[in-house]
């Protein structure tokens, strides 16, 4: 037996360097001498890089030739590297939820950069709850649930249309939502698009050809999804459909979403840089109106030819205290709108008033073809956008301040300003609700990580793809699609799934039947029942995503969570207050 009463554990211990980023603020090796004081502790070791393809195997051989029946890795967020040791204990038949990762390097390096002394002694004690932690670790097995080989793709713009020709054509039978009564979101309004020149209505009926091929895809115009009831892998979808005179709801069985709901285009407040003065249009206006005059030779509005174009970037992005992020499309698209320009009438002057150009990889070239066919690029500076003035004769002045060649203001007179907008998220808000889909602080969805898990949400079996997560340029959108239809594979190829044990139970003799906390929990996995003894509450593992919420309003502590029990917290906040043994 341990000091602590329970069985002896053995007990392996790593703490890493993460290539200075711990180590230049934490002494690892006296946090190695410390935690290795626990009777239950094996093996203590520091590592330069725990999650190296080494290391990952050092633990192995360590798990096998010591018997170790618990894994402690003290490196960085569990959001970075859960799954990478899981994975290790699994190969080395370890259960994997005898393992426990403590953060040290955002909890604790990274915030005590000041304090080399506070951060060591503040490691030693993060590192000894988890291991006190890991001493009560239950063997826990992942929970096998059937799946359906079927998946909703919510949205049918180009980055859903292509996501659903891919998941027909590894076998998963798709049905497509569109709230709107023709498919194509905003590509299919467009004429053609930069880098092929091809018509953005002619890439969205070449996307349906496709579909119409494919027995197992339907698409549903003016159609919502307004309900969603069952568990991971095996969803019931409540979706109304629309016509001028009824609605009809139906019910559709699936195992996956895949949201690729899109963006909006943010639209300029009344006064914005001149918008509603007659002759200032946005980027897409622009761009309707350009191609509107292909094989004109000439470009006009209202009547009157038009000889010069001033682009304003950056109109509803990159604002402090409005929307701070990048847009990333608008650049290249308005570079590309100023080289049909220049093929409809090379004669027009274009000014182009940036704060920066962002005209990324191959779109690099188009941006050294707009300026060799006599575009002009002037970076304005942060603090001083563009103004925009109506001339008695109709035509336009931009007063503007050239930060490249000197501080002082110039004028331009100009027949259209064209405000270069970026997007916006789409306004999705009941939806949002019912998947319980998590926003950022920009409005988008967001992923679990952008690099590791790109297009997971924490809603399991709901995936999202596209702009919806933030603003992007088609090919990124359409590769976000993609990386969707592989993650559905993955969860319905098989026939089943298997799901985190990590969730919520109770014990039924203790449980009094009070109610309580049936309307705490946020994905409504909690029910009630009557038995022998009484009415009792009852919790559904296949929803349930162990959030904990239950737990501390139960008056009887019934309620548990397994992997965070109630006796493993206790011991490691006691875990907490262990002093470094003195040498």
């Amino acid at each position: 037996m341990s000091e602590s009463g329970s069985p002896q554990r053995r007990i392996g211990v790593y703490i890493c360097h993460c290539g200075g980023n711990i180590s230049d603020y934490v002494d690892v090796d006296r946090v190695r001498a410390a935690i290795s004081a626990d009777p239950d502790v094996v093996v203590g070791k520091t590592t330069l890089f725990a999650c190296s393809d080494g290391t990952q195997h050092e633990m192995i051989d360590d798990i096998h030739g010591e018997d170790l029946d618990g894994l402690v890795v003290a490196s960085c967020s569990p959001k970075l590297h859960t799954t990478t040791f899981r994975g290790v204990s699994t190969r080395a038949d370890l259960n994997p939820y005898a393992y426990t990762q403590v953060n040290i390097r955002e909890q604790d390096s990274w915030a005590h950069t000041d304090d080399h002394e506070g951060a060591t002694q503040k490691a030693i004690a993060l590192v000894q709850a988890g291991i006190a932690k890991t001493r009560l670790s239950l063997p826990l097995e992942p929970l096998r649930v059937e799946t359906v080989p079927a998946t909703m793709v919510v949205g049918a713009g180009i980055t859903g249309l292509r996501t659903a020709i891919g998941l027909a054509d590894i076998g998963i039978a798709v049905t497509v939502l569109e709230r709107e009564s023709e498919v194509g979101g905003w590509v299919g309004r467009l004429g053609p698009m930069f880098p092929h020149n091809a018509s953005g209505r002619a890439q969205i009926d070449e996307l349906m050809a496709e579909i119409a091929k494919r027995p197992t895809i339907t698409v549903l115009n003016n159609a919502e999804l307004v309900g969603k009831t069952g568990s991971f892998g095996n969803y019931t979808a409540k979706v109304r459909l629309r016509t001028e005179t009824t609605e009809e709801l139906r019910q559709l069985q699936v195992g996956t979403f895949v949201i690729a709901t899109g963006a909006d285009v943010y639209s300029p407040e009344a006064g914005e840089l001149g918008y509603g003065i007659d002759g200032v249009l946005t980027i897409k206006e622009f761009g309707d109106l350009v191609d509107a005059a292909k094989g004109s030779g000439s470009l006009t509005w209202q009547g009157r030819k038009v000889r010069s174009v001033a682009y304003v970037y950056c109109v509803g992005n990159r604002q402090p205290g409005g929307n701070e992020y990048c847009s990333k499309f608008c650049c290249a698209a308005t570079v590309h709108a100023s080289i049909k320009v220049s093929d409809l009438d090379p004669s027009i002057r274009q000014f182009h008033l940036h704060r920066d150009v962002r005209a990324y990889g191959r779109y690099e070239l188009m941006y050294t073809e707009s300026r060799e066919r006599g575009s002009v690029y002037m970076r304005y500076p942060d603090d001083a956008p563009p103004s925009v003035e109506q001339m008695p004769d109709k035509r336009l002045a931009v007063t503007v301040t050239d930060a490249l060649t000197s501080q002082d203001e110039i004028t331009l007179p100009v027949d259209l300003v064209v405000l270069v907008t970026g997007m916006v998220p789409r306004d999705n808000e009941d939806l949002t609700t019912l998947l319980k889909l998590p926003t950022g602080d920009d409005g988008f969805y967001n992923e679990i990580h952008p690099k590791l898990r790109p297009v997971e949400t924490v809603v399991d079996g709901v995936l999202i793809a596209g702009a919806c997560q933030g603003p992007k340029p088609a090919t990124e959108a359409v590769s976000g699609g993609l990386a969707a239809v592989t993650q559905s594979a993955g969860i319905l190829k098989k026939g089943f799934a298997e799901l985190d044990p990590l969730v919520a139970t109770v014990t039924e003799s203790l449980c009094t039947g009070c109610g309580d906390c049936l309307t705490t929990c946020p994905y409504d996995s909690i029910a009630s029942y009557v038995c022998d003894t009484g009415q009792k509450a009852t919790i559904d593992p296949a929803s349930c995503k162990g959030c904990g919420g239950c737990v501390p309003v139960c008056p009887e502590d019934a309620i548990d969570l397994l992997g965070y029990t109630s006796a493993q917290m206790l011991a490691a906040i006691d875990g907490l207050s262990v002093k470094e043994p003195v040498a």
